[in-house]
């Protein structure tokens, strides 16, 4: 019975590294005195996209993670302006590869130790909301998908931002 617990115990989260590592996480930061509510218009002010995988870093990614801004905002009720916004919306999608290492005692009483290496993308999409008025920084999305295949991400990204505009405006 001890060894069965001692299995599952080593085995676990090994069983759950992909479902952990294949989130996407959304963290939410917003001006608690901005009054959301007097913000009727946007335009989209700056991008930048800082990927070095193809696949990733081109004008169709650009044009698709504007597009998704545009729709998940005119669907709160805010509408695109050229000139004169209450809100200019700026991203940055980075995507750095990392790898991470996972020891595993194994063998009798732990002395051997297994070496577990996960090598993945992780793409991070900000998105800033600044107040046309003073400039400053109103709302900010950061929004991190862990992916194998930096192809995979580019696939994800309609999904990623709609997650972030979920949380906006911000409930205080």
């Amino acid at each position: 019975m001890k060894r069965f617990i001692l299995a599952v115990l080593l085995v676990a989260p090994l069983l759950l590294a992909p479902m952990i590592a294949l989130a996407q996480d959304v963290d939410i930061e917003f001006d608690e005195g901005a009054n959301f509510s007097t913000f009727k218009t946007f335009r989209i002010v700056n991008q930048t996209v800082s990927a070095k995988a193809p696949a990733l870093n081109n004008e169709l990614v650009k044009k698709k993670i504007e597009g998704e801004i545009r729709k998940r905002l005119t669907a709160k009720g805010l509408k695109e302006v050229t000139a004169q916004q209450d809100l200019g919306v700026r991203y940055n999608l980075g995507a750095n590869p990392r790898t991470d290492v996972t020891t595993i005692p194994a063998g009798r009483l732990g002395r051997q130790r297994r070496v577990v290496r996960d090598q993945y993308t992780e793409g991070t999409l900000i998105i800033d909301l600044r107040s046309r008025l003073d400039q400053e920084l109103v709302w900010r999305a950061i929004v991190s998908e862990d992916e194998k295949n930096p192809a995979k991400i580019e696939g994800r990204l309609d999904e990623m931002v709609k997650k972030a505009f979920d949380k906006y405006p911000p409930k205080k």
